[in-house]
């Protein structure tokens, strides 16, 4: 019986393969995701079904993904399929339902007190189960399942020099950050050693050598090593972090400046922030103790957190019920 896990590339993928262990779906599991460099990285070794990109707000890339992911209900034996988001949760679950097969998502942990676009058209799809991973969104359709935060505390450590860092401005095409780049670039002590993964940022004049993709696993190799790690506000860079021991500084990008479509990395930096989990920091504020604060802190994390229950009751099996991209449109 094989559970297919879900999500789009980014912060959606980490923070359900972070979540993975605790739910409890044993290791029939088919990974749906895009293909990148870090999608490749951090599922080497398990199966996957490779998606399309699944961009926000684009219904031909969903109707595409929502046709070429109908092979993985007659290939595979689904008993159960579970998401974090976000346009490809949309191709999928709605037809997992249709099918009858039983279907959990699990909102983004970027929205604190209302759903995501995603979040608000599955809560109406008829049997979707869908959790929060905030309290104060447990209201109506909305389940409390657990903050990916409370795993992980912060501690003062020795202060050292900056030697090395790693710069990460994520990877969704279209918006640049080149407002932290200009801030950043002249405050790096001029002998540290620093990877700069700057996605479609562009770089013209800085004098650094940007990546666009970086491997998931060269990325957390780069993050435990390093002695301080600079980041936009997403989800996934900040697991990234946390999980490999740095208290990372987290700057929001700003959708005033045409950094972002709106203004959730507010949200995240602010609730890291509270649970002293980061160094907050708007992109024009940014200064060189903002590098020492964060240089002299680490982070722990929980070694055997608690077990999360996502499965209920087996809803029956419907096969010969057909699916079609009209279908998936109707049920929406």
């Amino acid at each position: 019986m094989t559970t297919l896990l879900v999500a789009n590339d980014g912060g959606h993928l980490m923070q359900l393969h972070t979540l993975r262990p605790r739910l409890g779906v044993g290791d029939d599991v088919v990974w749906v995701t895009p293909r990148t460099p870090q999608t490749e990285s951090l599922l080497a070794g398990e199966r996957v079904h490779w998606a399309q990109p699944c961009p926000p707000r684009d219904t031909r890339a969903l109707a595409r993904n929502a046709m070429a992911c109908r092979t993985l209900f007659t290939d595979h034996d689904v008993s159960l399929v579970v998401s974090t988001g976000a346009a490809l949760a949309l191709a999928v679950l709605p037809q997992a339902r249709l099918r009858g097969i039983e279907t959990v998502y699990i909102e983004s942990a970027t929205r604190l007190d209302a759903p995501s676009l995603s979040g608000r058209a599955l809560s109406m799809v008829p049997g979707i189960t869908t959790f929060s991973q905030s309290s104060a969104l447990a209201r109506g359709h909305w389940q409390f399942l657990a903050s990916p935060w409370e795993l992980y505390e912060t501690a003062p450590t020795i202060d050292r020099p900056i030697r090395s860092m790693v710069v990460s401005l994520g990877t969704q095409d279209g918006y640049g950050f080149r407002r932290l780049l200009d801030r950043l670039v002249p405050l790096v002590p001029a002998d540290a050693e620093v990877m700069w993964q700057t996605g479609g940022t562009d770089t013209t004049g800085l004098g650094i050598e940007g990546r666009v993709r970086v491997p998931s696993e060269e990325m957390a190799a780069a993050i435990r090593a390093a002695d301080v790690v600079v980041a936009h506000a997403g989800t996934g860079i900040a697991l990234m972090a946390l999980e490999n021991g740095k208290c990372p500084i987290l700057v929001p990008r700003r959708a005033m400046h045409g950094e972002h479509v709106d203004d959730h990395q507010l949200t995240i930096a602010l609730e890291l922030a509270l649970r002293d989990l980061c160094v907050s920091r708007d992109a024009d504020s940014l200064k060189a103790r903002d590098l020492v604060t964060a240089a002299s802190r680490t982070v722990t994390k929980v070694t055997d957190p608690p077990p999360l229950h996502i499965s209920g009751m087996r809803i029956p099996r419907q096969r010969s019920r057909g699916l079609g991209v009209g279908a998936v449109a109707a049920e929406l």
